[in-house]
């Protein structure tokens, strides 16, 4: 696929930058070189802790997750930050957004024996979606909207319906093969660096469910440039944010008993894939994810990973290594790119979750409509494909979109 990326319509001089400030080395260091490239900018940063949960304080005065009490933290240093650097910044509460589709919907995803990617969903809704709502609600004016995501943006020469067109096909008759919404809108590409994928970094498998329109006023000004080069420069700006450790995780493991406390966790049996011979007993599928080796209070003479979570059983499922492999998984509730959505067999890579390599498949529509499902068929097994989680689809450096596998 012949495709263009997007630097001439990177911000210049001139241009006002609404700036997603989160505290942390990347979005502080993306404000800077937009400052020094003569935009005026804005930032704003989205408050999600609604103190409706009995957690403690960080006492290190360390942020470690998303999500927390010590969310003041971040913003306390985002204000030092916008004082310093002369820029205008806002703080948006994006609360209740946040609660219904991000801490909802892992608790609730959990608890019906899948495995939910909270930030997957935290983007579409909270990042480039209340956030942007309420900075339009506060009357603030912008060019771009700027983030410190590792990841690309691209418009293919062709239409995109020539772009399918033009793939592998897997069948005889093309003819209709794909739906007639085309558009030549902005898409997500893959970060790459020396012409290789940075595996470290692709953060555009986290934004594939952002609509494509809202990518027109979105710009990444970190696309090219490795996490060394940006702690490097964000070192040479003085920068507090680049002796920061980032936050890792959503929540705190420690606090993950009281997010769940609204319901009381119901334990069942451990069983033996194939056999289902009873093991032990689990304190309930929520505190479990396929491919899971640790903290399963069993002690086998070989290896065991966890297989699957049957919530209609209320079992855990474990299995050896190979037991992990699968040649073939469903999607649905899929998102794709443009809103264009392919309605015969196509082949492209496909990433099952975030650290996994892209792997050669055929995907083929099993129903279309509102609940359009798809089959996705590997050449070669993949291992640990975990229910709930996304599986995103990239043809020739560009993210056609995904869905939620089933």
């Amino acid at each position: 696929m012949n495709i263009e990326k997007i630097p001439v319509n990177q911000p210049q001089n001139g241009d006002t930058c609404l700036v997603g400030l989160s505290g942390g080395v990347d979005s502080s260091l993306t404000a800077i070189l937009l400052k020094e490239r003569g935009c005026k900018v804005i930032c704003v940063t989205m408050s999600v802790w609604k103190n409706d949960l009995p957690l403690e304080s960080s006492k290190t005065g360390i942020r470690t997750s998303c999500y927390g009490p010590d969310e003041h933290i971040d913003i306390e240093q985002c204000e030092i930050f916008c004082k310093e650097q002369g820029f205008e910044y806002h703080v948006i509460d994006c609360g209740s957004t946040y609660k219904e589709h991000v801490l909802e919907y892992y608790k609730s995803t959990y608890r019906k024996g899948l495995t939910p990617n909270p930030c997957i969903m935290c983007n579409p809704y909270v990042k480039f979606g209340a956030l942007l709502e309420g900075a339009d609600k506060m009357g603030l004016s912008y060019d771009y909207f700027c983030t410190g995501h590792y990841a690309a943006l691209v418009r293919p020469k062709k239409p995109l319906n020539e772009v399918y067109e033009s793939m592998e096909s897997v069948q005889n008759d093309t003819r209709k093969a794909f739906s007639s919404n085309i558009s030549d809108s902005v898409y997500l590409h893959p970060v790459m660096i020396d012409g290789a994928f940075d595996k470290t970094k692709d953060q555009g498998y986290f934004l594939y469910r952002v609509p494509s329109k809202i990518f027109e006023k979105v710009r990444f000004p970190l696309s090219a440039m490795k996490k060394t080069e940006v702690v490097a420069m964000a070192k040479a700006h003085n920068l507090v944010s680049a002796d920061r450790t980032e936050s890792q995780d959503f929540i705190p493991s420690e606090y993950l008993d009281v997010l769940f406390s609204d319901k009381p966790s119901v334990p069942g049996d451990i069983v033996e894939f194939g056999t289902g011979k009873k093991l032990g007993e689990h304190r309930g599928i929520e505190h479990y994810t396929i491919g899971q080796r640790k903290g399963l209070g069993i002690a086998m003479n070989h290896p065991v990973y966890v297989q699957a979570l049957d919530a209609e059983k209320n079992q855990v499922v474990l299995g050896e290594n190979d037991d992990l492999l699968q040649d073939s998984i469903t999607i649905a509730d899929c998102v794709w790119a443009g809103n264009y959505v392919p309605q015969k067999p196509f082949k492209a890579y496909v990433k099952i979750r975030f650290a996994s390599k892209p792997a050669m498949a055929v995907i083929t529509p099993i129903c279309l409509g509102e609940d359009a499902s798809y089959t996705i068929q590997f050449e070669k097994p993949v291992r640990a494909v975990a229910p709930g989680q996304s599986a995103v689809i990239y043809m020739d450096s560009m993210i056609l979109g995904g869905g939620i596998i089933q």
